[in-house]
């Protein structure tokens, strides 16, 4: 705790001595406060806090996002389905994790696959925890399925594999909280953020929250087409908010192993989309004797994405009934004294629905890390 302390006097710099003491003896006793919050009412035979308070973790993530549209419609008088997917390759982030008795942030960017970031928040106690889990990323190749006898036989993988001249933009927000009823004996902080150490088998009943938003945005002048296949829709806000209550389980097998499992049916109270249409000129420059034109396809896209515009005509939201989800989360970690390595990984689906338009969005990950208490 003093070293801490020696650290963040130290950073401040130029600080008059005086108010330095006031800043010691306010992080003092902020430490100390979060230090008996930490270890408070728990059986020290179950679960151990480590003499060193502050866990440093590389982490690397696997991840993947999944958004799925359908629509139905008419394209020069001609029936089609479009299934638009916004799926992204696997992508590897790396980053670090820093935190104090169970709170703490971490930042990864990505090294491969989409381009993006995590921003990750953590609050764990003894019995209560908070976790906050913020994914920005876009996509320009999503996979692009359209059936429609207006593609000429033969062609139809040109169709799949498509370059937005924009790409998709989105993200994501989940933050989950749970409060545990077996606290003094185990420990969810154990298997996540490794703040403190499981040292016998124990189990919990748990009580979970979870709130979800999704943004995501392909409403540029330059995605026209794509606007206009999905009938208008360029822009979806989603939001759910779930309760529900679950059973998690902590095994230690053998001394410095856990392996942890958590099983929680949510009930969702709380979803609801917020649809934006948008008008395009698709149709206008469909008539133009330059669609047709006998030219190369660079003259050709020059021409048609330098004149296609999109007009944002409002939105709608849209309240579904409520609905009955399933998370599940597995850990598995190994101390080694101060040292411990972890994985584990979480899995999320969220549908929506708005008028001719339907789909889901999917986002798991799977994170691995080697960490040290100092």
């Amino acid at each position: 705790m003093k070293q801490w302390v020696l650290v963040v006097i130290v950073a401040l710099g130029g600080v008059l001595p005086g108010q330095a003491q006031i800043v010691k003896d306010y992080l003092h006793k902020l430490g100390s406060f979060i230090d008996s919050m930490s270890v408070k009412g728990l059986d020290r035979r179950y679960i151990d806090a480590p003499q060193h308070p502050w866990q440093l973790i590389v982490r690397g993530n696997v991840n993947q996002s999944i958004l799925s549209m359908k629509a139905a419609g008419e394209l020069e008088g001609i029936p089609y389905t479009a299934q638009p997917y916004l799926k992204t390759e696997p992508s590897q982030y790396v980053g670090l994790w820093a935190g104090y008795r169970g709170y703490g942030f971490g930042y990864t960017v990505n090294v491969g696959g989409d381009k993006g970031s995590y921003l990750t928040f953590g609050a764990t106690g003894g019995a209560y925890g908070l976790n906050v889990r913020i994914h920005n990323f876009e996509n320009d190749h999503p996979d692009f399925n359209l059936e429609s006898s207006i593609i000429a036989e033969g062609h139809e993988e040109d169709w799949q594999k498509v370059q937005l001249m924009n790409p998709i933009k989105v993200r994501t927000v989940i933050a989950d909280g749970y409060y545990l009823f077996n606290g003094k004996r185990f420990s969810y902080a154990a298997a996540y953020d490794q703040s403190v150490i499981q040292k016998r088998s124990a189990g919990s009943l748990m009580a979970g929250a979870m709130y979800y938003y999704g943004h995501v945005d392909y409403s540029n002048d330059l995605n026209g087409d794509l606007v206009y296949l999905m009938h208008g829709l360029g822009k979806v806000k989603l939001w759910q908010g779930s309760v529900g209550i679950g059973y998690a389980y902590n095994w230690v097998p053998v001394r410095g192993l856990l392996v942890s499992a958590m099983a929680m049916p949510m009930l969702t109270v709380v979803n609801k989309i917020r649809a934006y249409g948008f008008a395009t000129n698709v149709e206008q420059l469909a008539q133009d004797p330059m669609f047709d034109a006998d030219i190369s396809d660079e003259e050709w896209d020059e021409w048609f994405y330098g004149h296609l515009r999109v007009i944002p005509m409002g939105s709608k939201t849209f309240n579904s009934g409520m609905t009955v989800n399933f998370d599940a989360r597995l850990s598995v970690t190994y101390n080694f004294d101060r040292w411990f390595i972890n994985a584990y990984g979480q899995f999320n689906n969220f549908r929506y629905s708005h008028q001719h338009t339907s789909g889901h969005l999917n986002d798991w990950f799977v994170n691995t890390s080697v960490g040290l208490r100092l």
